[in-house]
This record gives structure tokens, C-alpha cells and sequence, in this order.
């Protein structure tokens, strides 16, 4: 059957990946695949409103629904128009056959009326429920737990200049509510509330987004080798899958600020099974034992990429560079001994994190990470022009997900499955294209000058504002 999927409006390139990812945890590998698209007829693909057909019943929908942070709702549609008398003329002719169970005498409703690009007074809402008369509702109405809930959602044919997707005529759905998305999960886990944060603390509703994705659940081991504050972890403990953690600051891990603030207390706050363990941990030297492979299920991180923290790496630029010898740190001082660290680029930071999910996850994981990406002059998404994103023999990209921060900068949720074993042979392949990656990365990167290609004025003037139309998405 395909439903109405009707999403929030924000983040929207997270939100067709979400319910595949969803589908996929719910329905079983390859699930997601299967998950099929289409538009409504005059509607633009930034619009909220979509039609998808999902591999199972029901239950499945209801399932996504529930535990989407970007799904609104997914609907039966009953039917359709640019106005009310086509909107009669489309519910009528729906078989009766899927309409009758849910009019029944014994059977309770409720008729919310709903808009999207305009407002519609209270009174207005009044008539159009009156308006349903050709609907042979038999049941009674109960306003606080309906056994079925019934929605009119309207779309104007508003222009072009109000921050909406263009809609090219008014349409009018009716539906029955098959699943609706549980919206008490973020004021519960917002960040002004929570007792430890960082300046790289991740949006809580990033942070659900990215454990969806990893595909995190009951019974699943999920890792973040920059776990920082702790943000993404508490996202995956959530929805019940153990965590781990690491960290190459271990005044971050294991301090905090005091032994009632720091990374544990986040979890104690929330009433969350704590991270089976936090350590301190260089990215670039991790400390697994030889032949330890296939641990974790998913991998979810942000790593570090030189806007407000930039990464580092064990040893000091001495010690790097062979001016200073290896030291050994004398038994009195090893308590409180921090190591030295040196800049760790983006390029680097990335390699190695693919070279350590390609040989920890297992074969079907997921390795969901953010990368950074400049936008083009004019403020748009510049992806096709600039180098692809890091590849590993390993794994296959299933999706990439575009979040605007700023006019000239964007970063960009990757989604990676573990298709291929971990061998010495794919590790060799794996370093040649490192190597090419890093020759044909842009300099901006490579060399960190991310910061200033965020923060400096660009050379030439911004366009007049008042000259472009407010809707940042693309016209088609």
C-alpha cells in the first residue's frame, strides 16, 4: 500500500534516510532497499508531504512512525483534490472495503484538521469537519484517546517568497493515521537541560537522527571513538543498545567538571544503562589487541574538524618531527599525567577511522559519521564539484545527509554498511586510495584552514538578500 508520509520541515535531506534506515532495523537487512518514493501530483520534493510504499503491513509503518524524529505522521490516504468537491469525489471512490472497519458503531474517532503554509481559524477547522458529512462515521467522538484518528491536511498555493517549497496549486488530503512520531523525546533529552556539555556537545536531535541511522536497538554494542560529552552515546542507550566510548582528552572522560558533572552523570540523569566503558584513546594509535576484529555493530561519531575543537593525535610535534626522543612517563607522575598531543588533519582523522570500522564492525554494520563540506560562492551545495567523500573497499555508501551551517559551510552525515570482510589485502588497497585522497583533497582542508574558510569574509561581496527569494532549496 503506499501511505501518505508527511515529515516536519527541517533537515530535509535526513528525512527519506531516516525511514530507510528505520525500515531496515524494523523489517531485517535489505529491507531499506525496498522502501519506493513518489510526489504528489504539483508538489515539490522539499515538501513535507510524500508517498512511500513500505515492505509489510501496518505494524511496520507504525513502527517507523514511532521512533522517526523527522516523521510527523504516515496515513492511509483515503483521498485527494485542489478542492473540497474533488477531495469528496476521491473519498467516495475509495473502496469501501478498506473504509467500513473504521466507521463501526463500537468504535470511537477523532477529525483533526491540520495546514502547512497557511492558517486556518478554529471556526474554519469547525466547518470543514462539518463538511465530511458524506462519511459515514457510526462510532462516537472521543477527543482524548480515539481508537482512530482521522486528519485534513491543507496546502496553499502560496508563492515563492516566504521560506516554504513552491507549491504550484492548493491540495487537500484526507487519511487515517496509521503512526504518529513521539515528540516528548526532545524536550526530555534537550541540551539546556542536560548537567554536561561541551562546546562540540551534539544536538540531542542530531544525535537520535545519527543512532537511528547506526540502526542502534536492544542487544547491539554501539562505539564513538570521540565521545566527548557523551551526547551520541546517550542517544544509542536510549533506545537500549550498550555503549562504549573513547576519548583522547582524558580530563574529558574521566574528570569532567567534578564528580557530580561529567560524562556518567549524563547518564544517570536520563536513568540510562551506563557505557560498558570510557577510555582514553588515540584514534591515530588505538589501543585494540592484535587480532581483535568484528566487536561492534555500529560505529556513530563526530569527529574533529577544526571549527570549534580541532583534532588532536599522541606524541607533540617534537616527538613527531624525531627532535625529542620517546619518553617514559616516572611511576610518581603517571596518575596525572597528560600526554602530548599534535594537530591530527581531517584527512588523517578519516583514514584512520575508516581503518578502524573496517576492522571492528561487524560484516553488516553501520559506520555513521559527520565530514565537512564548502558550500559553492552563492551559498549552494558545492558536493558536485568537490572531491568525493572518503572510500574504503569495505564499505558501501548508503546515504549522505546535507545540514546547512552557515552560507559557506555544510557538513554532511555519511552512512556507511560493512559489505566486505577486513583483509591484508584490502587494507593495502585501502592506503592507495588514502593516498590519492589526500592528493586530491582541496587545500582548505588538508592543510586545517577550515576555521578561516568559516569565519573569514569572503572575497567578493555577498548578493543583495532582498534580490533572492527566501526559499534556500532547489527549484525543479
Amino acid at each position: 500500500m503506499w501511505y501518505l508520509c508527511v515529515f516536519y520541515h527541517r533537515l530535509l535531506d535526513y528525512r527519506r534516510p531516516e525511514v530507510e534506515a528505520l525500515t531496515e532495523l524494523f523489517a531485517g537487512p535489505g529491507s531499506g532497499e525496498s522502501v519506493e518514493w513518489r510526489m504528489p501530483e504539483n508538489h515539490h520534493a522539499d515538501s513535507p508531504f510524500h508517498l512511500v510504499r513500505l515492505p509489510g503491513d501496518e505494524r511496520l509503518a507504525a513502527q517507523v512512525a514511532n521512533r522517526s524524529l523527522l516523521v510527523k505522521g504516515i496515513y492511509e490516504l483515503w483521498g485527494h483534490g485542489t478542492t473540497y468537491e474533488e477531495l469528496e469525489k476521491s473519498v467516495m471512490e475509495y473502496p469501501d472495503e478498506r473504509k467500513l472497519p473504521f466507521l463501526t458503531p463500537e468504535s470511537t474517532f477523532k477529525i483533526i484538521v491540520d495546514s502547512f503554509g497557511k492558517v486556518i481559524s478554529s471556526q474554519e477547522q469547525n466547518e470543514i469537519m462539518q463538511s465530511l458529512t458524506y462519511i459515514p462515521f457510526k462510532g462516537r467522538v472521543n477527543l482524548k484517546k480515539p481508537d482512530h484518528r482521522f486528519f485534513v491536511m491543507e496546502t496553499d498555493d502560496y508563492g515563492s517568497n516566504n521560506g516554504l517549497p513552491p507549491v504550484v496549486k492548493k491540495t487537500i488530503f484526507f487519511g487515517r493515521e496509521v503512526g504518529a512520531a513521539d515528540r516528548h523525546l526532545l524536550p526530555t533529552y534537550q541540551l539546556k537541560s542536560r548537567k554536561y556539555i561541551g562546546p562540540t556537545a551534539m544536538d540531542a536531535e542530531m544525535a537520535f537522527l545519527m543512532a537511528n541511522q547506526g540502526l542502534a536497538r536492544p542487544g547491539k554494542l554501539v562505539y564513538d571513538p570521540f565521545v566527548g560529552t557523551g551526547s551520541i552515546l546517550v542517544a544509542a542507550a536510549h533506545f537500549g543498545a550498550m555503549t562504549m566510548g573513547a576519548d583522547i582528552d582524558i580530563r574529558v572522560v574521566r574528570d569532567g567538571r567534578g564528580p557530580d558533572c561529567n560524562v556518567w552523570s549524563n547518564f544517570e540523569q536520563y536513568n540510562l544503562p551506563e557505557p560498558l566503558c570510557l577510555l582514553r584513546a588515540d584514534n591515530n594509535l588505538p589501543p585494540w589487541r592484535p587480532g581483535l576484529k568484528e566487536m561492534f555493530d555500529a560505529i556513530i561519531c563526530d569527529p574533529p574538524y577544526g571549527v570549534r575543537a580541532g583534532g588532536r593525535k599522541s606524541g607533540g610535534r617534537k616527538l613527531i618531527k624525531g627532535v625529542k626522543e620517546p619518553y617514559t612517563v616516572p611511576e610518581e607522575k603517571r596518575d596525572n599525567h597528560i600526554p602530548s598531543t599534535a594537530p591530527y588533519s581531517l584527512a588523517e582523522c578519516v583514514h584512520d577511522l575508516l581503518h578502524l570500522a573496517a576492522r571492528m564492525l561487524v560484516m553488516g554494520g553501520r559506520l555513521v559519521f559527520f565530514y565537512p563540506v564548502l558550500r559553492g560562492e552563492d551559498g549552494a551545495n558545492s558536493r558536485a564539484t568537490s572531491p568525493q567523500f572518503p572510500e574504503h573497499p569495505c564499505f558501501k555508501l548508503i546515504a549522505s545527509c546535507e545540514q546547512i551551517l552557515s552560507y559557506r559551510y555544510s557538513r554532511v552525515l555519511l552512512t556507511m554498511v560493512k559489505v566486505a570482510p577486513y583483509t591484508d589485502e584490502i587494507e593495502r588497497v585501502a592506503e592507495e586510495r588514502h593516498r590519492e585522497f589526500r592528493e586530491n583533497h582541496q587545500k582548505w582542508m588538508e592543510e586545517g584552514n577550515l576555521h578561516s574558510a568559516v569565519f573569514e569574509p569572503a572575497q567578493d561581496a555577498k548578493p543583495d538578500r532582498e534580490l533572492k527569494p527566501k526559499y534556500r532549496g532547489k527549484y525543479v
